[in-house]
C-alpha cells in the first residue's frame, strides 16, 4: 500500500520547523507496512498542478493530512483537490483541530473519508491493513466516518501506556536540507501529557492528564539520530518538560555520558524550575526556557486555572539569570474577563520579570474549555473563521473590552520593542550597524530571504544561469535580491553560505550552471 502525507502550508511567524506530528505518522504508516512518502508544502511552494504532479508520480492508494486550527482550511482544501485528481484515493484527516471539530470536518469537506481522532499512531496500525475493507471500519476505535450520511464515530481510543513502541519520526521523508537552510530548531518530545487545567490550551485534551514519558535511552537515541543530519539546535517540544526534575536530571547526565554536545531548549512552568535543575540544564547544554505566564494580574491566572503564582515567576526568572539561561514569557491578551487594568499589570508584570517576552492574541480552538464553555466565561467569540487563530488577531471581546482595545493596547505595550528594532533596520541599511546589531538583524533578513525562496520555489525557477559558477552565483544572487527587496552583496553571501554547507547544491554543462536543493545532508555527503 502506497500512503501520501500532506504537510500543509505554515506560515514564517510561526517558525517553521520539521512537522513532528506528521513524522510520527509516517513512522506509524511505515511500520505498519506502508510505503509512504511525505508531500512537503511547507518549505515548497504549493500550486495545485504541484500536488497533481506529486500524485501522478507515486500514485497513493491512500492519502492522509493533518492540522491545527489555523492552517486547517488549507490543509482540507488540498485534501479536497487531491480526492479530485485522484478519487480512488481514500482520504484521512488528523491533527487537533479535526480532532475536535470532527462532525463539522466530515460535513464541510465531504472529500475526507476517515477522521483520525487523538493520538493516531495505534490507530494507524491497526486501521492501515483493513483500509480497503469498508466494513471493518467501526472495528477501529478512534475513528469517525459517514456511512450514507450518517456521521459514524467509533470506541474512544486509549492512550499509548509505553511510548517507547513508538517508532522514531520519519524525518528521513523530509527534504532536511531546506529545514536546514531555514535554520529553526528540530522539535522533539521526551513525553505526552499535561496534569494542569488551563482553560484556553488542548494539550490535556488531547494527549491525556497523566505526563507519559519516554525513556531517556530512547530519546537520546532519537537525539544521535537527529544531531547525525548535521543539526545543532533542538528543541523540546512537551507540555511540560520540567515535570519531573529527577528525569530532567537523567536526560542532562545522559547526554553528558554520551558526550553529546549541542544547543537545546525547552518548556517549562515558572512552578517546576528551580536553580540547581536550570543549572544542571545549562551544564548540558540547554539555551533557553519558555514560560507560559499569560497574565501578570493574580485574579486572571486564577480564573483560566493556570496554576501559577506571580512570586513563583520572579523566582522563575530570576533562576534562569543565575544560571545563564535565556528566559521567555508568554502572556495572552483577550482572556475572559479581561480589563484595561488587568493588561496593565501584564504590563507592569512582563517590563519587571527584565526577560524576553511576548504577547499573543487568546485563541479559542476547538476543544479548549474556554471555547466549550464560553457561556460560563465574560467572553464572546466573534469569529469561526479559523485562518484567524493563529494568536495574531483579535477575535473576542469581554464585558469591558472590545477588539480595538485589545489591539491597541498590544501596539502600545510592544511599541519600545517595535520602535527600536525599525531603528535597527535603519542602520542596517545604512550599514552603520555594529558587529552584534548585524548579526542579529542579518540574521533575521537570512531568514525572511530564504523563507522567501522556498516557499516561493526560488531556485527551482531561477534554476539555470549562464556562466561559469561565479557568474551565474551573481545572476542568481540578483534575481533573489530584486524579488526579497535585499541587496544584491548581502544575498549573494547567504546563497554562497547555504552552497558552502551543502543545503543547495550546483552542477555544470557547457556554459551553463545549474543550482537545485540537496534532498538531505547524508545524501549530499555521498553524492
Amino acid at each position: 500500500m502506497k500512503i501520501a502525507l500532506i504537510a500543509p502550508p505554515y506560515p514564517l511567524e510561526e517558525a517553521p520547523s520539521p512537522p513532528l506530528g506528521i513524522c510520527y505518522v509516517a513512522a506509524a504508516c511505515e511500520k505498519a507496512g506502508a510505503e509512504v512518502r511525505i508531500f512537503d508544502y511547507i518549505v515548497r511552494k504549493y500550486s495545485p498542478d504541484k500536488l497533481e504532479k506529486d500524485i501522478r508520480d507515486f500514485e497513493p492508494d491512500v492519502l492522509g493530512t493533518t492540522a491545527v486550527t489555523m492552517n486547517y482550511r488549507k490543509a482540507a482544501e488540498i485534501l479536497c483537490t487531491a480526492k479530485q485528481i485522484k478519487p480512488s484515493m481514500i482520504t484521512l484527516f488528523g491533527g487537533p483541530h479535526v480532532s475536535f471539530d470532527t462532525e463539522n470536518t466530515l460535513t464541510d469537506y465531504p472529500e475526507t473519508d476517515i477522521v483520525v481522532i487523538g493520538e493516531a499512531e495505534q490507530t494507524l496500525f491497526e486501521l492501515i491493513p483493513v483500509l480497503p475493507e469498508r466494513d471493518q471500519w467501526t472495528n477501529i476505535r478512534g475513528i469517525a466516518f459517514k456511512e450514507n450520511g450518517a456521521i459514524i464515530r467509533t470506541e474512544a481510543r486509549p492512550l499509548m501506556d509505553n511510548l517507547d513502541d513508538l517508532p522514531l519520526p520519519s524525518r528521513h521523508l523530509l527534504p532536511m536540507s531546506r529545514y536546514q537552510a531555514l535554520g529553526f530548531p528540530v522539535s522533539i518530545i521526551t513525553s505526552r501529557g499535561c496534569p494542569n487545567k488551563c482553560i484556553f490550551c488542548l494539550g490535556r485534551k488531547m494527549v491525556g492528564y497523566k505526563v507519559r514519558h519516554r525513556s531517556t535511552r530512547n530519546v537520546v537515541d532519537e537525539i544521535e539520530n537527529i544531531l547525525s543530519y548535521g543539526i545543532d539546535i533542538i528543541n523540546i517540544a512537551d507540555d511540560l518538560f520540567t515535570a519531573s526534575k529527577a528525569r530532567v536530571t537523567e536526560f542532562c547526565n545522559e547526554l553528558e555520558a554520551r558526550g553529546l554536545r549541542f544547543q537545546w531548549s525547552a518548556f517549562a512552568r515558572v512552578n517546576t524550575v528551580d536553580l540547581a535543575t536550570l543549572k544542571r540544564m545549562k551544564e548540558a547544554g540547554c539555551r533557553a526556557v519558555s514560560f507560559g505566564i499569560e497574565s501578570g494580574n493574580t485574579d486572571m491566572l486564577v480564573r483560566v486555572r493556570k496554576g501559577i503564582t506571580l512570586d513563583q515567576a520572579r523566582e522563575a526568572a530570576k533562576a534562569c539569570k543565575q544560571a545563564g539561561i535565556i528566559a521567555h514569557a508568554s502572556f495572552i491578551a483577550g482572556l475572559p474577563g479581561e480589563s484595561l487594568e488587568s493588561l496593565q499589570d501584564s504590563d507592569h508584570f512582563s517590563k519587571e520579570l527584565d526577560i524576553l517576552y511576548a504577547y499573543h492574541f487568546l485563541a479559542p480552538f476547538p476543544g479548549t474549555t474556554v471555547r466549550e464553555h464560553a457561556g460560563d466565561y465574560d467572553i464572546e467569540i466573534l469569529s469561526d473563521n479559523w485562518d484567524l487563530y493563529d494568536a495574531d488577531h483579535v477575535i473576542v471581546r469581554t464585558s469591558r473590552l472590545e477588539p480595538q482595545q485589545i489591539k491597541d493596547f498590544v501596539d502600545k505595550a510592544t511599541a519600545a520593542i517595535t520602535r527600536d528594532w525599525a531603528e535597527l533596520d535603519l542602520r542596517f541599511r545604512q550599514k552603520t550597524t555594529n558587529d552584534s546589531e548585524y548579526l542579529q538583524i542579518a540574521g533575521y533578513y537570512r531568514m525572511v530571504m530564504i523563507y522567501k525562496i522556498l516557499s516561493e520555489d526560488m531556485i527551482e525557477e531561477y534554476a539555470l544561469q549562464s556562466g561559469d559558477f561565479e557568474e551565474a552565483l551573481t545572476s542568481l544572487s540578483d534575481v533573489i535580491a530584486e524579488k526579497c527587496g535585499l541587496e544584491i552583496d548581502f544575498t549573494r553571501d547567504q546563497l554562497s553560505d547555504l552552497i558552502q554547507k551543502t543545503y543547495i547544491r550546483f552542477e555544470q554543462k557547457e556554459n551553463m550552471t545549474r543550482f537545485f536543493w540537496s534532498i538531505n545532508i547524508h545524501m549530499a555527503e555521498a553524492a
